[in-house]
């Protein structure tokens, strides 16, 4: 058996992405940089991941275009689990409370453990964040129910929202502003609801996009729907954000020609998880289904 992909991942706060592998439980990660040229090829079919560190018992096949990678047992077994679904009171951990920025307008509440420091916002793709408060679980859900009631503030954003606007980013400044002022805000429920047991730590804005790669202008045209057996998605990696790879990919024009069109598609690298992948020429055209990013068709392959 190959290596099968686990995902991308964010280990630090200075280093850039990584995917994951496993194989008969061994791990291992592949450190990515930007302009370094990709290619890979899936082998299938997609199996389920598990769930909990554990092996799915039955190795069960799952959908290409699932971005969970489990089979409907292991995710239960998941699920069953996880702080974010509330199954969990008892957690002894601390939690942070965040407010991340994504694009205009769109800021959200959220939890995560203190000891996984900013991980969790760059999993989400979180352009610009700022700790709020620090403290028991329960004082943080708390937290994060008095900001969605009192301000409006939402707890999730849909993915898709949030990489639609990644094209046109405002500057620094302005980004850093809007986390500001909703901070401020937030700061002035203390007494109003705001948990005891939860600390407000101070205003301090954290921007990734030079970390992402989207300090220039970084155009997308098409996404990644789902990967099939044997295809094949290459290109030169140029930013990453969250679980998605933008692969810039070349056409038009002769071998070893410069000016050929270039165009960037956009991998969710979940829906990688659970595929072994192979090498394959990073000049390769991808062989994979896309679809266009602002409303163009599925199609079966890119050129």
């Amino acid at each position: 058996m190959g290596w099968q992909c686990t995902g991308l991942r964010w280990p630090t706060e200075d280093d850039g992405p990584s995917l994951g592998w496993w194989r008969n439980g061994a791990e291992r990660a592949s450190a990515l940089a930007y302009g370094t040229e990709l290619g890979f090829r899936a082998v299938g079919p997609r199996r389920c991941t598990g769930a909990r560190g554990h092996v799915c018992p039955v190795g069960a096949v799952v959908a290409g275009r699932s971005t969970g990678a489990r089979c409907p047992e292991c995710a239960r077994l998941d699920r069953a689990h996880s702080v974010a679904a509330d199954t969990i009171a008892d957690d002894p951990r601390t939690y942070r409370v965040y407010l991340a920025w994504f694009g205009p307008g769109m800021v959200k509440v959220g939890i995560t453990a203190e000891e996984r420091g900013a991980a969790r916002l760059r999993e989400q793709g979180a352009v610009v964040f700022s700790w709020l408060g620090r403290g028991p679980l329960m004082a943080a859900r708390r937290t994060e129910e008095l900001l969605r009631s009192a301000l409006g503030v939402p707890d999730r954003i849909p993915y898709v929202a949030k990489r639609a606007v990644r094209a046109a980013l405002p500057g620094v400044e302005e980004r850093r502003a809007e986390v500001a002022e909703l901070y401020g805000r937030a700061a002035a429920l203390e007494g109003a609801g705001w948990p005891e047991s939860l600390q407000r730590l101070p205003f301090e804005a954290v921007d990734h996009a030079g970390l992402f790669g989207l300090a220039g202008d970084v155009t997308v045209t098409c996404a990644v729907t789902e990967l099939v057996d044997g295809g094949v998605v290459a290109g030169r990696l140029v930013a990453a954000a969250g679980p998605d790879l933008h692969l810039e990919t070349g056409r038009g024009g002769e071998e070893g020609e410069e000016g050929g069109e270039k165009e960037v598609v956009v991998v969710d690298t979940r829906l990688l998880v659970g595929w072994v992948l192979e090498g394959a020429d990073p000049q390769a055209a991808v062989g994979v289904p896309v679809t266009g990013i602002g409303g163009g068709g599925v199609q079966d392959g890119l050129f």
